[in-house]
């Protein structure tokens, strides 16, 4: 096997750069540890020099002689007086020492307008958690903040941006709604506009309040460092997964971020993928990470987009790019074809089992099925009295985790209901990007988020969750339509890079070549026939291959 070469980031002088000066740091900061009393020492002479200066300068010109005089004078008594120079150059250090100390304040308390602030989320909290029966509530109107209040922090604005509540035993804590309330309460009281995390400690009857800072939004679409079979479907909190990857930010500055990484294959346990979203919140941005992924991993890809806005026109005709569908009549035949791909794939690799050998090689090559707005064909298809094209979605995503067929959809909140069954059942990755509220959060992902969305947000930013999984804040990496002049150049000339050489898919080379012995021609457009070797249509067309009944 050929041995890769590592990523750039990894190869290149930037990471001796910064190590250098993390040690140039840390050499620093340990010499002012060190040398911290002579710097005390020194800037308190500076300050008795200066005051010496200033009151010389004041002092009239007729006093000056005779007030040198008496200096001269006490200098010569303590040169005379048994260790006068010591006990003089001892005094002359405390004093200095004395006057070069650290001044600055310590601040032990709130100020009189965060105290205030700190009352009113108080007194907002006593009806919550307070009851008639409770013999020394802890919340009361008219008590004491300081006793229900602990580890606070401010913004330089005077808004809460860390808070500990302790809250009386016999609040309802186990009940999602009773905490909604109180996250909502704390939201609007707290400032709006800033995304809150809450953690609920249940055992300790602690609820702890911290502001997240927003995801880095200037990450573009990259080679990730990732195996096959792993998808980056964007970055994170740093405390919400146990993995970074190098990439590079604006600026081409290398950094390390956590990554949701969702896994696909035959052991993965959420093999398909679905994305909803507002118009412009990011899903056919995903969309395109995602191909551009499995591209790079070498995988196969079916493109369908129900929106025909064209979004999707950069990967027709790249090698990989099995077909790119926008109408009704060629989402349908293309899905017929990915259906029998997925049944014939099943039974080679059943009878290789069967006979001892190993799978074929070409039932083993991902296969990936992105749809983007499939709602829309289904209508159109249903209009013209035509069968609905997501009915042939059954197959894949049953059947698709040991075919090696990946299914990804993308669908806006107004059309999810003409989502089938299937999909909501068999795509256990979640992913919602866009403003949306709490109860739609929730209704996808199956959990509402700890975190309490806000109303304007950059595209590509949201939540995921894979399977069982926490919720985990989402922001998907900067993947453009390379041919929209209205995106940054940058993100679009990323694209252009990652994107593969034109010319006809692996699998319509490897049918030409292998015809009528282990893979068919694709000259033909597919029939209803047993799936026994079907091959995917060729890069930027619509035709599908015939399955001859002499194929096996």
């Amino acid at each position: 096997m050929a041995r890769r070469p590592l990523p750039r980031i990894l190869s290149s002088g930037t990471t001796s750069l910064a190590r250098g000066r993390d040690l140039a740091r840390t050499a620093a900061d340990s010499a002012t540890d060190v040398l911290h009393p002579l710097l005390t020492i020194g800037r308190g002479l500076r300050v008795l020099a200066s005051t010496g200066r200033r009151k010389w300068s004041d002092t009239p010109k007729d006093k000056r002689g005779p007030a040198l005089f008496l200096g001269a004078a006490c200098v010569l008594v303590v040169a005379l007086v048994p260790y006068g120079p010591l006990c003089a150059l001892v005094t002359v250090m405390a004093a200095a020492a004395w006057h070069g100390r650290d001044r600055t304040p310590v601040k032990t308390g709130p100020g009189e307008a965060e105290a205030e602030r700190l009352g009113s989320l108080y007194e907002a909290l006593v009806p919550y958690f307070s009851i008639a029966e409770d013999p020394a509530p802890l919340f009361a109107h008219g008590g004491a903040w300081d006793k229900a209040f602990g580890d606070y922090a401010f913004d330089d604005a005077g808004r809460v941006t860390r808070l500990r509540i302790r809250y009386p035993a016999y609040f309802t804590d186990g009940e999602a709604d009773a905490r909604a309330r109180i996250e909502a309460l704390l939201h609007a009281k707290s400032g709006r506009g800033r995304e809150y995390l809450f953690v609920w400690d249940e055992e300790a009857n602690h609820l702890d309040l911290s502001v997240l800072a927003p995801l880095p939004t200037t990450i573009a679409a990259q080679p990730f460092v990732t195996s096959p079979g792993e998808t980056v479907l964007g970055f994170t909190d740093a405390g919400s997964v146990r993995r970074t990857l190098p990439v590079l930010a604006g600026g081409d500055e290398p950094c390390d971020v956590p990554p949701v990484v969702w896994r696909t294959g035959p052991r993965s346990t959420e093999p398909h993928l679905l994305a909803v979203g507002q118009p412009g919140a990011g899903t056919s941005s995903l969309l395109r990470s995602v191909a551009l992924q499995a591209l790079r991993h070498g995988g196969d890809v079916l493109v369908v987009e129900g929106g025909g806005s064209g979004e999707y026109s950069c990967l027709s005709g790249r090698r990989g790019v099995l077909a790119v569908e926008s109408g009704p009549t060629g989402a349908l035949a293309t899905l017929e074809w990915a259906a029998q791909e997925t049944e014939r794939r099943l039974i080679a690799t059943h009878r290789a089992r069967e006979a001892g050998r190993p799978a074929p090689d070409d039932t083993r090559r991902p296969l990936w099925l992105l749809l983007d707005r499939p709602s829309v064909l289904a209508h159109l298809a249903a209009a013209d009295g035509r069968p609905d094209p997501l009915a042939q979605l059954q197959v894949p995503l049953r059947h698709g985790r040991a075919a090696h067929v990946t299914v990804v959809v993308a669908e806006q909140f107004d059309h999810l209901e003409l989502l089938h069954d299937a999909v909501w059942q068999h795509t256990r990755a979640r992913v919602v990007l866009g403003p949306a509220s709490i109860p739609q959060i929730g209704e996808v992902l199956g959990l509402p988020p700890h975190t309490t969305p806000t109303g304007q947000v950059p595209p590509g930013r949201g939540y995921a969750r894979l399977g069982a999984g926490p919720v985990h804040r989402l922001q998907v990496p900067a993947t453009p339509d390379p041919y929209d002049d209205a995106t940054h150049p940058a993100h679009r000339q990323a694209v252009l890079d990652l994107l593969p050489e034109r010319g006809p898919a692996p699998g319509a080379q490897a049918g030409a070549r292998d015809a009528g012995r282990d893979r068919v021609t694709l000259a033909k457009p597919l029939q209803t026939q047993p799936p026994a070797q079907a091959q995917g249509p060729a890069a930027g067309t619509s035709e599908i291959p015939e399955v001859p009944a002499e194929a096996t």
